[in-house]
């Protein structure tokens, strides 16, 4: 029995969505069709709002629905560290974290020359220039430990040291809970060196 032209039209446009597979879309679409209609006209306001009412904070590049992002307007954040991350989704992770006081910049992608991104691409110009202020002693460099997020950090480092600025990086290391003899050779020569003194 075929689906209805609906449901199916549904399940496509569900399935274009990052981690969703055919069936898992195939769940949501019935799911929502089963939905009394007010709930789904939320749904449908929501996605809507928030794709219409999200944009880029001009600051740091994190997803803002007012002038600024809630970092970059918050007068208690510290104002002399900023951290790099590829995207917002990254920002959400640190502020989960709740031991980051600093400020943030959203790179917005790595590089990566096999994608056909180069540091043009991504927005490193926006954070030399918040680093010409004066203000930023350190930059914090939080991109992914995969080739294309050292190969940015690595980048990074090397525009922003002669501006007498502090680089740091972020430690990678075993996951709590992981065992030694499972982990592979690069992390595990990562968490080596990132070791510090108790």
């Amino acid at each position: 029995m075929a689906e209805v032209e609906a449901i199916a039209r549904l399940v496509n446009q569900l399935s274009k969505l990052p981690g969703v597979g055919r069936k898992t879309a195939q769940r949501l679409a019935y799911h929502i069709v089963g939905l009394p209609e007010a709930q789904v006209r939320e749904l449908a306001v929501a996605i809507f709002e928030g794709k219409k009412k999200v944009r880029l904070c001009p600051v740091c590049g994190n997803y803002a629905d007012g002038d600024l992002c809630s970092v970059c307007s918050d007068e208690e954040r510290r104002r002399d560290i900023v951290c790099v991350v590829r995207d917002p989704r990254d920002v959400n992770a640190f502020e989960r974290m709740r031991d980051y006081d600093g400020l943030y910049h959203v790179l917005h992608g790595v590089i990566s020359p096999l994608d056909g991104v180069g540091p043009d691409d991504i927005r490193i110009r926006e954070l030399l220039t918040r680093l010409s202020a004066g203000e930023i002693q350190e930059v914090v460099l939080a991109t992914n430990p995969d080739v294309e997020g050292e190969a940015t950090a690595a980048y990074l480092s090397r525009l922003i040291r002669p501006l007498g600025v502090r680089v740091t990086r972020i430690a990678h290391g075993v996951p709590v809970g992981g065992e030694l003899e499972y982990t592979d050779e690069v992390t595990l020569s990562r968490a080596f060196q990132g070791r510090r003194e108790l």
